[in-house]
């Protein structure tokens, strides 16, 4: 009998996780798996990376203890929003040979069709990461062939006294960095220098 996680996510805490509970408990009961544990977050962007979901965080920390066989979301989108994130979740599956069942897109990873759906899903994604590469790169190139200056633009010795002078008056580092219409790393830079 295979080991399950159900996790669930909502958006906002107006919003309620019973629909997608219910829907993969029901899952869960005819594959034959035993929920381990649901792991629920409520009021949390997709977007948001792990270190900002708890449950997810303690969901992957079983998976790597190997405590699931299988982790059972409502839609790829409660897993993420971040093509980045999502792509390191599937790679801590992989890792440990943990399955991942997706309700809405019908994607069993247990299953063949599910696996090379899951390689084809890896692939493109590495897809994604080379064509953002190359657009970067290329973007810089055209940048520096115009005659743009890459990098921080220099500061005056006149705005560093200026930063620490209002340091110096108790002014945080926001505040310096309005006044002064810099950045608050360029705050934090000269102050820590």
């Amino acid at each position: 009998m295979k080991r399950a996680a159900l996790y669930i996510r909502v958006s906002t805490n107006g919003q309620t996780v019973e629909n997608q509970k219910r829907e993969l408990e029901a899952v869960a009961k005819r594959a034959g798996w035993k929920v381990i544990e649901v792991f629920e977050d409520h009021g949390i962007s997709g977007a948001k990376g792990r270190d900002q979901r708890p449950a997810f965080d303690c969901m992957l920390k079983a998976v790597t203890a190997r405590r699931v066989d299988m982790v059972a979301a409502w839609s790829v989108d409660r897993l993420g929003r971040s093509l980045q994130h999502l792509v390191s979740f599937l790679a801590e599956l992989q890792a440990v040979d943990c399955g991942l069942y997706l309700h809405k897109q019908h994607l069993d990873t247990t299953t063949p069709s599910g696996q090379a759906m899951f390689g084809m899903c890896g692939v493109f994604a590495e897809f994604e990461r080379a064509m953002i590469r190359e657009r970067v790169k290329s973007g810089l190139e055209r940048a520096k062939a115009k005659g743009k200056k890459l990098g921080r633009r220099p500061i005056g010795a006149s705005v560093e006294a200026k930063i620490r002078e209002l340091r110096e008056e108790g002014y945080g580092m926001i505040k310096i960095a309005k006044a002064l219409g810099i950045g608050v790393g360029t705050v934090q830079r000269v102050l820590a220098d």
